[in-house]
């Protein structure tokens, strides 16, 4: 019997693998996303108050950006083959700030949109299209991120 040791993924291939994450949960996020928006009619992106009940595009990115990313920062640790660093501290660690960034990405853009386009209201096309677009972005940044943190590199 023959085992094979599996490599860390090299320098040129997070990226290519992060790009097909990306592309994978857009797909899947906006596909959900339609399921629950469908029967909507426009929808604002944003609305130019904090305590708003409204449902906005926007804000409705912010949980969706930051689940996706606290999630997606543990599998791929768990799914990253190869010699990598522990879970604890290292990647528990990455969880929490690449959920807090994701926050904080998401909240600043919809602030600057606000703020120098105003109140928009979008159909379920385009609102689909951008929760989509959030979902891959995330899913991308979130995988080369961890995965360039994560994998031990021989000196």
């Amino acid at each position: 019997m023959s085992s094979t040791v599996q490599s860390a993924p090299s320098q040129p291939e997070i990226p290519k693998g992060a790009v097909i994450n990306g592309v994978i949960n857009a797909v899947i996020n906006g596909g959900i996303q339609v399921f629950l928006l469908r029967g909507s009619g426009p929808m604002p992106l944003t609305v130019d108050s904090i305590g708003t009940e409204t449902h906005t595009v926007l804000g409705s990115s912010v949980p969706l950006a930051v689940s996706l990313a606290m999630i997606l920062t543990a599998v791929a640790h768990w799914t990253t083959k190869g010699p990598k660093k522990p879970f604890v501290p290292t990647t528990l660690w990455l969880v929490i700030k690449h959920g807090l960034f994701a926050f904080g990405a998401v909240v600043a853009a919809a602030v600057v949109w606000q703020r120098t386009v105003g109140t928009v209201e979008v159909g379920l096309g385009m609102a689909v299209l951008i929760l989509g677009l959030v979902a891959g972005i995330v899913a991308a940044v979130v995988n080369y991120m961890t995965i360039s943190a994560i994998v031990e590199r021989p000196d």
